[in-house]
């Protein structure tokens, strides 16, 4: 049989809303087509390409604007800020008008506003258009969930998460390698003309791919302001809510590992900017192997709940870890660095499940839900991001605090939100 195209039409009696593929009792769900994943993994991995590709252009940038260091800081910012804002507006809008026109605009504006932080003459501007990046690129990942949420469910739809993670779960590996490779040959200028290529890569390829997800009659059709009542009854949803929060704080460690350790490893223990590379790659793949692990063998034989409370529980030892082995062993980055890849390893099963079980949640208003999670998540980093490297001097004990303190409210939102007792989810069938 061959696969089914994400967005294809359905044929469903008009008077009845169509199924989602994977939705009827029994039904075995063939994997998504080829390009749809690559489509869709492209479009989810827009996010850190944007935040993650020009950094090692930013010393180069802070000189050629004239500018310093914390005014620069700021267009990195204004992108996370606008990532989690525009998911709140692409949400709604793609529950309302359908999922490809959306999507479509927003990758329209993506490289438009690529093209003027290309052009910039000043911070401002620079700021400026990358927070109007930032908002328009969230369109990529707030309806490529949404789209998952059309077509699958349960066990299925982690299965499709996790095709699109093996994509985009390779941007945060290479973007910081491929900034650096593109410095050897390029500006700054030039690496946002890369962005900028690849957001009218993305915007044909979604054209010529995605077919729309959501009929007309599946639709918002009272307009904005039901969607936006929607959103709130999702908020009252204590379950919804619990998965929402325990996503956020779940990327909030992500965030802090991603944030401070740079700064903090190469401050404590001295290491090259190569040995750092390596260590991320290493970590990241770890991310990346554990969310395939999970999607195509835990989730056969466990509950989502089950292997939340292990990811969960395996972030805390994390974060507890590297306390221990600062404050009280001092065994140096051999320690550190297992504790790092543990917590990695971690994301790799927190993430996918607890998206897909906040997802499952919310069937009638799928980009809704999405932009509820992606908001949160950004949010999130915005904050955390700095404070894993805060203080007068980088320190492992504090990198080492704001991720224990995520796990743990991670953690706590599930055990006291989500109810998993109760959960009766397609993997426990």
């Amino acid at each position: 049989m061959p696969a089914p195209t994400v967005g294809a039409d359905d044929q469903s009696a008009p008077n009845s809303p169509p199924a989602p593929a994977g939705r009827s009792s029994g039904a075995a769900v063939p994997p998504p087509g080829r390009s749809t994943v690559i489509v869709l993994g492209g479009l989810v991995s827009l996010g850190p390409l944007t935040t993650d590709l020009y950094m090692p252009a930013i010393p180069a940038l802070t000189r050629d604007l004239g500018s310093t260091a914390e005014a620069v800081q700021l267009t990195l910012t204004a992108s996370l800020v606008g990532l989690a804002l525009g998911q709140l507006l692409f949400g709604p809008l793609s529950d309302r008008l359908g999922r490809r026109r959306p999507l479509l605009v927003g990758l329209l504006v993506y490289t438009l506003a690529t093209v003027v932080c290309a052009l910039a003459g000043s911070v401002p501007v620079l700021v400026t258009a990358r927070a109007l990046q930032g908002v328009a690129g969230a369109a990529g990942l707030v309806i490529g969930r949404a789209i998952a949420r059309d077509r699958y469910e349960g066990v299925a739809m982690i299965r499709f998460l996790a095709s699109m993670g093996l994509i985009s779960g390779l941007a945060p590996i290479l973007a910081p390698v491929l900034g650096a490779q593109l410095l050897r040959f390029t500006s700054w200028r030039g690496t946002f003309a890369v962005l900028a290529g690849l957001g009218a890569l993305l915007a044909a390829g979604a054209l010529l791919v995605l077919r729309e997800s959501l009929p007309p009659e599946r639709r918002h059709a009272q307009g904005l302001g039901s969607t936006f009542r929607a959103i709130g009854g999702l908020l009252r949803d204590a379950r919804f809510l619990g998965y929402v929060l325990t996503s956020t704080f779940g990327f909030g460690a992500l965030f802090a590992y991603v944030g401070g350790s740079s700064v903090v490893l190469q401050t404590v223990y001295a290491i090259s900017p190569q040995t750092y590379s390596l260590l991320f790659a290493v970590n990241s793949i770890a991310v990346v192997g554990f969310t395939q692990l999970n999607g195509r063998v835990l989730v056969q034989r466990f509950s989502s709940g089950a292997l939340l409370l292990a990811g969960l529980t395996a972030a805390a030892l994390a974060g507890a870890a590297l306390i221990l082995c600062t404050a009280v062993w001092d065994v140096g980055l051999a320690g550190v660095w297992p504790a790092l890849f543990l917590l990695m390893a971690s994301m790799g099963v927190i993430l996918p499940n607890s998206s897909g079980q906040a997802l499952t949640m919310a069937p009638h208003a799928a980009g809704s839900a999405s932009a509820l999670i992606g908001t949160g998540t950004f949010l999130c980093g915005a904050v955390v991001a700095p404070l894993s490297s805060a203080g007068a001097r980088p320190s492992v004990l504090v990198l080492g605090a704001v991720v224990l303190g995520c796990a743990v409210l991670a953690l706590a939102s599930f055990l006291l939100l989500c109810r998993p007792s109760d959960d009766r989810d397609p993997a426990d069938a």
